[in-house]
């Protein structure tokens, strides 16, 4: 389980305001050798970045709501903030926060500011909306609140990001008469690599620790499916003590809810939508406080890690999309599907490189202060996420299907 929840207090981290450090990492595409160096991006793309520039000169407030499907995305709308022109603020999980003293600094000078999931973090909501409401900068807000590693495809989004975005549009009639808009943003990787070549060796490594021979001599794409299947045979015999049956769909449901129920059970915070992430959310908030503020003996401290691993492992089986590669077997669905392998195994991802990006900007939503109370879902929630997954579609068909 990668160390993204702390035990010990929260404290706000606000962002730096000032203009002479981000403008100094643009000009020096700071950004841009550590996405060569750490992430493998290699080059890139801007289209239809005039949207953004003409909501900026209308003087809107603006959110910026990109899909998330790896830790490079916030560091390349770097590159869409240096070709528009602009300095932004970016929400970014506590955890990113205590990887280091140099990390921590980075995020704060290039405008990020921290977000506690683990709670409700009011002064990070506040600086979110006032951000918006004065239309200081641009804010960037990922409304998946997590990574996916499965670029052509939009999961949930958190009910958060347009409790912001109204909130803000509120505060921002009343005072200015201005408004406040949404742009989502496409962005879509394509490796321009060898695939067999890069993802070999990560393949074998995986067949050993499954004690099999290398299953070089299979076509790459029913390799890659064989060892998911086993991957998640495993999982159902640690938990189920068997394999199970049914669908892949079928069998992945049970086991997120094999991990996930019995401790929405104890902790009495029955789900309110199917959606993974809200609920991995809601019990780390009931599981956490006492963690951090209380003396617990060791015995209830281990029992509280060992559900927050289980917790983890669901949010990252709710990940999988058992059609994801049979729908579309593109280079890069399978390069991608062999890194979530490698992530959930070793807590790491080796950089293959050759990595292009593609930014798209869609044209903004404009955001009313009223909520459709009528309405079940959200409109405005429902409507960034058509636009998100129309994007992703359009984008995915780029990429190029894999031929043995």
């Amino acid at each position: 389980m990668q160390q993204i929840v702390f035990e010990k207090p929260y404290t706000f981290i606000p962002p730096h305001r000032g203009h002479f450090w981000p403008a100094l990492i643009q000009r020096l595409d700071l950004y841009g050798y550590y996405l060569r160096k750490k992430e493998g991006v290699e080059s890139y793309e801007l289209r239809n970045q005039h949207l953004l520039r003409e909501s900026l000169d209308a003087g809107h407030g603006v959110m910026m709501a990109p899909n998330h499907c790896r830790t490079s995305d916030p560091l390349t709308l770097g590159y869409l903030a240096k070709d528009v022109g602009f300095h932004l603020y970016a929400m970014a999980s506590w955890h990113l926060f205590n990887q280091g003293w140099f990390n921590s600094l980075a995020i704060r000078l290039m405008g990020g500011f921290s977000i506690y999931r683990e709670g409700i973090d009011r002064q990070a909501i506040n600086t979110a909306i006032d951000a918006l409401a004065t239309a200081e900068r641009p804010l960037l807000v990922f409304p998946e609140g997590s990574t996916t590693r499965t670029n052509d495809r939009i999961h949930a989004l958190l009910d958060g990001v347009t409790f912001i975005a109204r909130a803000a549009a509120k505060k921002r009639a009343k005072s200015t008469g201005g408004k406040v808009v949404i742009h989502p943003i496409g962005i879509k990787y394509l490796f321009r690599g060898d695939l067999r070549r890069a993802v070999d060796p990560v393949l074998t490594e995986i067949e050993h620790r499954l004690t099999w021979k290398p299953q070089s001599h299979l076509p790459l794409f029913d390799r890659i499916a064989k060892v998911g299947m086993a991957l998640l045979a495993l999982k159902e015999s640690e938990y189920f003590q068997q394999i199970r049956t049914g669908s892949t769909q079928q069998r992945l449901d049970n086991l997120i809810n094999r991990l996930l129920g019995p401790l929405e059970e104890e902790w009495q915070c029955p789900p309110e939508a199917p959606a993974v992430v809200p609920r991995v959310k809601a019990l780390r908030m009931k599981i956490m406080p006492a963690m951090v503020k209380e003396a617990l003996p060791q015995e209830e401290r281990n029992r509280r890690w060992d559900q927050l691993a289980d917790i983890y492992l669901a949010q990252q089986l709710s990940c999988y999309l058992p059609d994801y590669l049979a729908e579309y077997p593109s280079v890069d669905r399978l390069l991608e599907t062999v890194e979530r392998y490698e992530e959930d195994l070793t807590d790491k991802v080796r950089v293959h490189g050759k990595l292009h990006v593609v930014i798209d900007v869609d044209p903004a939503i404009e955001v009313s202060p009223e909520r459709d109370r009528s309405a079940s879902i959200d409109p405005l929630s429902e409507l960034l996420r058509d636009r998100l997954a129309a994007k992703l579609a359009k984008l995915s068909r780029e990429s190029p299907l894999y031929q043995d």
